[in-house]
This record gives structure tokens, C-alpha cells and sequence, in this order.
């Protein structure tokens, strides 16, 4: 048995550890509800046009997009062929970004809160699972380049005793000691950095768009004028032909969307921080596919400008710098390599911050919103992406990378029942209080928290690409009618989950299915809390009692 003491010991460390409540605050922290998970505020709606601009060319100006162009040459595709491809993919990862970004602009709710009214309560947690998943691989991949522009910069600031300092790590360890060092000095510089709130990130993410723009041009030209041109590779024509060239290029269209899935399904995460209703639309809609295109069509000339120059292909830049490093210690070689490893770092902070740390902290603070908000949730994140040893992904390179771009025929579904649960079956009308009720009572309880519908739909547009996956990952792809029903994953999960779910709710509609009602919280303040017949004292200057009434307010009833 427990003794009493253990259990005051523990609901005062219980009460003591919860996440911080603002003063004056509309909200109380709960098993479904926190300061991160509300609506924003006006208060908080701080992100300008230039903000969403900045985090478009953050987002389209990395490391995917730079060598997405390897990626569709290796399909056989020509380099013509090949930018067409990232036009086509960009223009609708930009659709996307609009669509599913409207509801934060509209309603100042994140994917995280959003997939309640889709899925139900308990069911919600589904897709923020799988978010979780995908973003704590992604943050270590991104944190070990984000080392790998740390030993960039003091490589060329400390010279060859720290670049080629002497390996002690076996080869089983996939890592080098300089790398292995440069990574935990990344992560130093990177952790205070997500003490930053997500509205105050505007002017951080500016100083590094403006340096990542200057890196990417600055090495194009450095490129192009010691290889005196582009090289041969832009004329060279497509080594595939026919229905084989035709299908490469559909497949190579969803792997492009596969790349930015689990950032355009969450837009309204950050949308939701806009201070107009349209700030974020020219960021969507104009720098997010010209950022895309840019980037990979630099990538294209830079790759095989250094074809000239060393003789051998560079598809990723870091290789590039480190390369430069390894055959030329000039003063220039190492300004040059200084300059563009520190734009890659800034590149590489950011990129961590807006794509995974700050979405995947409100994906973890929906998990237990009472203990962990979105900075508690960004640490709990980087921990996982240090334990996973992230350069054993990175160096057996082959399978994690066909494994993580196709794991967006699991996304697909969740982004089109997201979007046609909100626009058709929602008609952009919510019962806000009702997403943070557990229980019966809320619109969004459906059966025992769980809404059948969406799951059908989910699953219905997730087998038929499975077999065709499997192969794909065993390279046993050889055209046959389930590889091409897994070239369209994308399209074919977006389209036949969103639509099964739209077809269910039209045929089993659901109580309040329509209307709104908006988000109100009625408080009952007092001056300690009673837990286990146990006075707890005040640990923070405002306390509440565990009991909270959610009020939906006047509600204009639908179906």
C-alpha cells in the first residue's frame, strides 16, 4: 500500500510540475486543454506576410529540395523533365499549404486540435501519432546535418586539426569523432533556442531567410564561374522512355509532395499565429513553390558545375564544403567554406524549429496537455531525436529514405479528411468549447471517442497502397498494377479518404455536425486544490479547482 505521505508527495510535485497559466487567463489547464492548445489570442497573432514568406523559403530552401533533383535523374528523367516535375509537385504542395492552413487563419486552431472534430476525442490522438513518429526521425536527421554545418564552420575556422582530427569510434558506430562532437555542439547552440515562443520567431527567421538566399546565389555563382558554365548534365536527355519514363514521372511527383506531406498537413499550426485572416496566403501561395524551385534548380547547376571542376558529383552540399575542405585549405577555400557553413546552420536551426520542433511540441502537449506544453514538448522531442542515433539512418541511407518519402501514404489520408471534414462536412463552422470536452457531452465524443467514419475512410484510402509500398521498400517494383496504384499514393489517399469520410457523414450525419459555437471556459477560482482529501497550497500566483465547466455558448444548430 501507498502511504499518504507518498501520495502528498506526489499531487504536490503533480500540481507543482503543470504546465504555467497566464494571468487572467480563459482557459485552465486540463486533460484537454492548455495554453497551447486554445485558440490564439489577438494578443498572439503576431505573424505578418513577411513572416510566412520567410518560413516558405526556410522550408523550400533545405536540403530536400536541393537534392530533389538527384532524386528525379535517378528515375531517368531528364533535367527538363526533372524541373517540370518539381513545378508541377510545387504548385500543389502550395494548394495544399492554402487549404490546410485555412482553418488556423480562420479559427486559430492547430492540426493537433483540429483532428479532434475529424476523428473524435480519444480518436485524434491517431494522426498525432503518426505525426510524432515522422517528425522525431526527421528532427535527428536534421540535427545531424545540422552537426555536420558545425564541422563546416570550424573546420575551416580551426583548419586540419579539428577537421581531420583522428577517428576513435569503430566503423560499426556509422559516425566519425569530429562529426560525432560537431553534432552535440549543434544541439548546445540549438536548445536555447526553443525558449523562444512561437510568436516572437519572426525576426530570428528573417535574419536566417536573408542568409540562406545569399548562401544558395552566392554559391551558384562561385560554381558557375570556376566551371566556366553549367556542364554538360542540363543538355543531357532522359535515360527512360515510354509508359516506364511515364509513370517515373508520376511517382516522382508524389515523392516531392511525400517530402513536404507532414508540413502541409499541419500549415494551420502556424497559420493560426497570423495577425489577418490572409497574412499567410502570399508565403503559401507565391514563395513556397518559387522557394521550391529554385533551390532544386540551383542544386541541378551546382551539382554539375563541381562535376567540372572535382570530377565527381555532389548532390549534397555539406558533401560539397566538406569536400572543399578535404582537397584546398586556402585562405579563400576556408572564407568560403566558413561563410556558407555558417548560412547552412542557420539554415538547419531553423528548419528544426519551424518544421519539427515547434509542431511536434504541440503534437506532444495534445498527449498530456496538463505537463506539456509546446516548449516541454520541443526538449522531450530533441531527446527522442539523440536516442535514435540519427547517423545510422543518414549513412544507410538506401531504405530510410524510400521508407520515410512513402511514409506520406499514411499522411495523405489524415490531410484529406482533415480538409473535407472542415470545408464539406464542417462547412467551416466549429463548436470550439466542444474540442476540449472528454466526454459524451462534446460534438466530437461520436462513439466512445472515437469516430468510426474517419477511420473507415482512413483505411480505405491506406491498403490498396500498402503491397505496392512493400515492394518499393524490397525493390521488387516491377510495374505491375499494385507499383501503380502506389505511383498515385498520394493523390489516391488524399482523394478516396477525404471523400469516403465526406460520403459517411452525409449518410450518418452526427449531432451538431454544423454550426458553431465559440470557445468559453467558465473558471471557478479558488485558493488551493483538494486532491486525494489532501489540501495542496498555492504553487503558482493563480490556482483553480479540477473542476471546470465548458460552456458552448449560444450555438446556431445544425444537423
Amino acid at each position: 500500500m501507498v502511504s499518504e505521505k507518498t501520495k502528498e508527495r506526489v499531487a504536490y510535485w503533480a500540481t507543482k510540475l503543470e504546465c504555467p497559466v497566464d494571468e487572467d487567463a480563459n482557459y485552465e489547464n486540463t486533460y484537454w486543454c492548455n495554453r497551447d492548445l486554445i485558440p490564439i489570442p489577438d494578443d498572439r497573432r503576431t505573424w505578418t506576410w513577411q513572416g510566412f514568406a520567410g518560413y516558405w523559403i526556410i522550408t523550400g530552401a533545405n536540403n530536400s529540395a536541393w537534392t530533389a533533383g538527384s532524386t528525379l535523374l535517378a528515375l531517368g528523367l531528364s533535367v527538363s523533365q526533372a524541373m517540370g516535375v518539381i513545378v508541377g509537385s510545387s504548385l500543389i504542395i502550395s494548394m495544399i499549404a492554402v487549404v490546410a492552413g485555412w482553418m488556423g487563419s480562420h479559427d486559430y486552431l492547430g492540426f493537433t486540435v483540429m483532428s479532434r472534430a475529424s476523428w473524435g476525442m480519444i480518436g485524434g490522438f491517431w494522426p498525432v501519432l503518426n505525426r510524432i513518429v515522422t517528425a522525431c526521425i526527421w528532427m535527428g536527421v536534421q540535427t545531424y546535418w545540422g552537426g555536420q554545418a558545425v564541422k563546416i564552420i570550424l573546420g575551416a575556422v580551426i583548419g586540419p586539426k579539428y577537421a581531420y582530427m583522428e577517428n576513435t569510434l569503430p566503423l560499426s558506430a556509422n559516425v566519425d569523432t569530429c562529426s560525432l562532437i560537431s553534432f552535440f555542439i549543434f544541439l548546445a547552440v540549438f536548445c536555447p533556442m526553443l525558449l523562444i515562443p512561437p510568436e516572437k520567431l519572426q525576426l530570428p527567421l528573417k535574419i536566417a531567410f536573408a542568409i540562406i538566399v545569399c548562401n544558395i546565389f552566392g554559391m551558384l555563382i562561385w560554381s558557375v564561374r570556376t566551371a566556366h558554365g553549367a556542364g554538360s548534365l542540363i543538355n543531357s536527355p532522359a535515360t527512360e522512355s515510354g509508359s516506364t519514363l511515364n509513370w517515373n514521372i508520376v511517382y516522382g511527383i508524389q515523392a516531392i509532395l511525400g517530402l513536404w506531406s507532414g508540413g502541409i498537413v499541419g500549415q494551420s499550426d502556424w497559420t493560426r499565429y497570423a495577425k489577418t485572416p490572409n497574412a499567410s496566403l502570399l508565403g503559401q501561395g507565391v514563395t513556397c513553390p518559387l522557394t521550391i524551385i529554385i533551390t532544386a534548380l540551383c542544386g541541378v547547376i551546382i551539382t554539375n558545375a563541381t562535376k567540372q571542376i572535382y570530377g565527381e558529383y555532389f548532390w549534397n552540399p555539406f558533401e560539397l564544403l566538406l569536400h572543399i575542405q578535404s582537397v584546398s585549405m586556402t585562405p579563400a577555400a576556408r572564407a568560403g567554406t566558413f561563410f556558407a557553413g555558417l548560412a547552412f546552420l542557420a539554415s538547419q536551426m531553423a528548419l528544426c524549429i519551424v518544421l519539427n520542433a515547434i509542431s511536434t511540441g504541440m503534437d506532444m502537449a495534445a498527449l498530456c496537455p496538463r505537463w506539456i506544453n509546446i516548449r516541454r514538448g520541443c526538449y522531450i522531442l530533441t531527446v527522442i531525436a539523440v536516442a535514435i542515433c540519427p547517423w545510422n539512418f543518414v549513412n544507410n541511407v538506401t531504405t530510410f529514405i524510400t521508407v520515410l518519402s512513402g511514409w506520406s501514404i499514411f499522411l495523405s489520408g489524415m490531410t484529406g479528411i482533415l480538409i473535407f471534414d472542415y470545408f464539406l462536412v464542417r462547412k467551416c463552422q466549429l463548436h470550439k468549447a466542444d474540442l476540449y470536452q472528454g466526454n459524451s457531452e462534446s460534438a466530437y465524443w461520436y462513439i466512445a471517442g472515437f469516430n468510426w467514419r474517419a477511420i473507415v475512410a482512413w483505411i480505405m484510402g491506406v491498403w490498396p497502397l500498402l503491397p505496392g509500398f512493400i515492394r518499393r521498400v524490397q525493390g521488387v517494383s516491377d510495374g505491375s498494377g499494385w507499383d501503380h496504384v502506389y505511383d498515385l499514393s498520394y493523390f489516391f489517399g488524399f482523394f478516396v479518404s477525404g471523400v469516403i469520410h465526406w460520403v459517411l457523414h452525409i449518410l450518418f450525419p452526427t449531432k451538431k455536425q454544423t454550426g458553431a459555437s465559440p470557445f468559453q471556459m467558465e473558471l471557478h477560482k479558488t485558493r488551493g486544490q483538494h486532491i486525494h482529501g489532501q489540501y495542496v497550497g498555492s504553487t503558482s500566483s493563480r490556482d483553480y479547482s479540477d473542476e471546470v465547466v465548458v460552456s458552448v455558448g449560444k450555438e446556431k444548430e445544425g444537423i
